[in-house]
């Protein structure tokens, strides 16, 4: 499973097995086949395929009012003929033989005069290569449809040279990688079948509450078919990627569960099991599956162009914090800052640095991480309305998304600006060509350099450090001292408490509001 911190977080399929070329196998891996399904189940199973009807469609008619289930018996027999497990094979090429001493050192006469294989000019002549390895992993997967779409993490079979996936009855049939998605750990899989295959159907991850139970179903460990019943433990839980959106779950996911389903009692899928954090890499009650609200948007990408294809708005953005809308005069702080509005969507559209987005597409913007998801989702090439907040004044523009995959790696320009004196805890200087090539912006950037900050003083407090370049002064750019010492005034006759100031550092910008402390009105002259 992957790591939330470093070597305690893992991918929930690592459990690989290292087989020589020709030789029969390095570990006896129990076989997962089961036979312990009821023969009135199975032929169900294939009637709700042969019909298009995804498993457990009767599971939400039973005892859907008790606080706990009597048992998951019969969820867990209902929905685990869709349940697979899955083997990858990739050959490995391995490094030639003996120690790798340098030429000439005296390690190497050593070994050469002793005949050790492998280096140059020893018994054989020169290098040996090592034979080819096997490596063989193990993982798991759910089917979405009868025709053989397969849904598992794309770790499972990332770099596999074969994929081989194993039904719940032992029937085993090869697998073609339809798509992945490394952003989300999704990967599409699709087999080919003469009799449509039972399968199982997303459900709506938003409505999981916490506590909720669950059922997580998979091959942990290379030991086969295997069910562990948990709760919700949380919901949102970001582990390292933009479109992280896992739920925690404290039902036993261990190494193989990787690509695994995990039901909620109406037998629909919530989630995929992804990782667990864990400090010696068993299970410890801290599970992660990414939200099923997310993955089955990229499986439905993935299905339809064999690849993701998720919208981009063009703007860097920061969240809008209290005191930032304080300083903007703003009622809610709820929001999404831009920052700095590179050539693109956004542009095109007239979004402005400054402004704050406070709705996208007809819904709510309550953060930054809320507002990436929601763009993500969007269809490329789509035109959506954003609602901003600019000068006060609630602004409505269409934007015609652009393709994020298409836009990724393309760095924003940096631009900047201004003077010099002290003012609220930091002396200021005129940026000239030459200080602005020394910190790493335009030659013709235009703003105002720190040269110092009290260590004292508000600046400090809030970060500030000498190199900062400020840009922008309460949504007005300053290119003098005179126009930043204009605009602290004008806040104070305002009645604010501080004054929001865009920074660049190191080219990235960044708001921040500057508090008007007390002590600081009599600093500008």
């Amino acid at each position: 499973m992957k790591p939330l911190f470093h070597g305690h977080i893992l991918t929930a399929s690592a459990l690989a097995l290292a087989v020589g070329l020709g030789s029969a196998g390095a570990q006896q891996v129990v076989d997962p086949a089961n036979s312990d399904l009821p023969p009135e189940v199975s032929e169900q199973a294939q009637e709700a395929a042969e019909a298009n009807r995804p498993l457990g469609a009767d599971a939400a008619q039973a005892e859907a009012a008790q606080v706990m289930p009597g048992s998951f018996a019969d969820l867990a027999e209902q929905v685990s003929p869709a349940v697979v497990n899955i083997t990858t094979t990739s050959v490995v090429s391995q490094p030639t033989g003996g120690p790798g001493f340098p030429e000439g050192s005296p390690f190497s006469d050593l070994f050469r005069e002793f005949g050790m294989p492998g280096i140059p000019g020893g018994p054989e002549g020169g290098p040996t290569q090592r034979s080819p390895q096997r490596s063989n992993s193990l993982g798991s997967g759910f089917v979405i449809s009868a025709d053989g779409y397969i849904v598992t993490n794309n770790h499972v079979i990332e770099g596999a040279d074969q994929i081989e996936v194993e039904f719940y009855a032992g029937e085993r049939l090869p697998a073609e990688v339809v798509g992945t998605d490394p952003n989300t750990d999704v990967a599409l899989l699709k087999v080919e079948s003469d009799e449509a295959i039972p399968f199982v159907t997303f459900g709506d991850s938003d409505s999981a509450r916490v506590g909720d139970w669950v059922l997580a179903l998979g091959n942990p460990l290379g030991q086969g078919f295997s069910a562990s019943s948990g709760i919700v433990s949380a919901r949102n839980r970001e582990l390292s990627g933009t479109y992280d959106d896992y739920l925690q779950t404290d039902a036993a996911i261990n190494r193989g569960n990787s690509g695994g389903p995990l039901f909620n009692l109406d037998g629909e899928v919530i989630g995929v099991n992804t990782a667990i954090l864990s400090p010696n890499g068993g299970s410890i009650g801290i599970g992660f599956s990414m939200a099923s609200n997310v993955v089955s948007q990229v499986v439905s990408q993935l299905q339809e162009f064999g690849e993701t294809r998720r919208g981009w708005l063009g703007v860097m953005i920061q969240d809008l914090t209290p005191e930032m809308a304080e300083a903007m005069g703003l009622q809610a702080s709820s929001g999404a800052m831009i920052t700095d509005v590179p050539e693109g969507p956004a542009r095109e559209a007239g979004l402005q640095t400054g402004d704050v987005i406070t709705r996208f597409d007809g819904s709510e913007v309550e953060d930054t991480r809320g507002l990436v998801r929601r763009v993500a989702e969007a269809p490329a090439g789509e035109t959506v309305q954003v609602v901003v907040m600019r000068d006060g004044d609630e602004q409505v523009l269409d934007v015609t998304l652009g393709r994020r995959e298409t836009a990724e790696g393309e760095a924003p320009v940096a631009a900047e600006e201004p003077a010099e004196t002290d003012v609220l805890g930091m002396s200021v200087t005129a940026l000239t060509p030459e200080m602005a090539a020394e910190l790493g912006a335009a030659r013709d950037a235009r703003g105002l350099v720190i040269t110092e900050v009290d260590p004292e003083g508000p600046a400090a407090d809030k970060g500030l450090s000498p190199g900062d370049i400020i840009t922008d002064v309460n949504q007005q750019a300053v290119t003098s001292v005179a126009d930043l010492e204009a605009r602290v005034a004008e806040a104070r006759e305002a009645g604010r408490q501080s004054v929001l100031m865009l920074i660049r550092r190191g080219g990235d910008p960044l708001f921040v509001a500057l508090p008007l402390s007390a002590e600081s009105e009599g600093e500008a002259e």
